[in-house]
């Protein structure tokens, strides 16, 4: 594995760790915030430190047409309408629960590449790698996958919020080439802090908001880290690996959610749980063998004549 891979590999890896944990974040934060407006902190705040990365390191904000058609694109598919039902589902369902219907994600991005993205078209180790990694998650939360009572439109939230960002991810996979993830990111938010902030002031008493330790905490952690943090690196990451690669960090971050909960938390790992991530492991590795199988040709390649000297 080059340099370039291992960037790739310990990106994917981040941001799967700290997605694994927003799901939790996110049900103990809007315990304290009503829901939009958390999800419009959240992103406020990001935002804002974001533009002061951009100003330290001289970058501009592009304001071409297609520029502001991404950031309109982002603030309605990825930042405002689909954090709003993915904040409000929760307060109905288990965030584990939450967490499975979300990873129906890399259907919807496979399904939508084939089609849009020339390159990325499907095919059966991929759809095997998709099956196969979320039949390991369905296997981790088979036993607390019960609704709460009338959680269904909760449920039917978090699908539409799902199709949504998949969609999202095609678009910009599609058009961003020339536009840096600090841009994409800033341009898409402060958009959709505005529609979150207007879904706040219809839907929700934001006068009577009163922040204590935990929401405060819960936006800090959400908008640096589940935010600034992982936004950034999984927009540089789609510009360096398919679509429907990036979009396994959906089936892992369900199973690393459970092993967080075991570590930081104490709660006992059952038997099912190793079964459902070696699941979603195999998948991964279903899915990429083409890709790693080539890796490894290019390596041999490259060491055999160095040996043969």
């Amino acid at each position: 594995m080059n340099s370039g891979q291992s960037r790739i590999a310990a990106g994917f890896i981040l941001v799967s760790i700290i997605w694994g944990s927003t799901w939790l974040v996110i049900k103990v934060g809007i315990g304290s915030v009503p829901p939009f407006f958390a999800a419009a902190m959240r992103f406020a705040l990001a935002s804002l430190i974001i533009f002061v990365i951009m100003r330290l390191r001289g970058e501009q904000l592009p304001t071409d047409r297609v520029a502001v058609r991404l950031y309109l694109t982002l603030a309605v598919l990825s930042y405002s309408f689909p954090f709003a039902l993915v904040y409000w589902g929760e307060l109905y369902i288990p965030s584990g629960l939450a967490s499975i219907l979300f990873a129906v994600y890399p259907f919807v991005v496979a399904i939508g590449s084939h089609f849009v993205l020339a390159g990325e078209r499907m095919n059966v180790p991929k759809m095997a790698g998709i099956v196969l990694g979320f039949a390991g998650v369905l296997t981790i939360f088979w036993g607390d996958m019960r609704p709460s009572e009338g959680s269904g439109l909760a449920m039917i939230g978090i699908l539409a919020s799902t199709v949504m960002q998949g969609s999202s991810l095609i678009i910009i996979k599609k058009q961003s080439r020339d536009i840096s993830p600090a841009s994409l990111s800033l341009g898409g938010m402060c958009i959709g802090v505005v529609i979150l902030t207007v879904l706040a002031f219809i839907f929700e008493d934001v006068g009577d908001v009163h922040l204590d330790a935990i929401g405060i905490g819960s936006i800090l952690y959400l908008a640096t880290f589940g935010t600034v943090v992982t936004f950034l690196t999984y927009y540089w990451l789609l510009k360096r690996v398919q679509a429907v690669y990036l979009s396994f960090v959906t089936l892992v971050t369900p199973a690393l959610a459970v092993f967080l909960g075991a570590v930081l938390l104490g709660e006992k790992l059952e038997p099912n749980v190793f079964t459902g991530a070696t699941a979603i492991c195999a998948g991964i590795v279903v899915a990429n063998g083409r890709d790693i199988i080539s890796a490894i040709s290019q390596r041999k390649e490259r060491v055999l004549p160095e040996q043969s000297i």
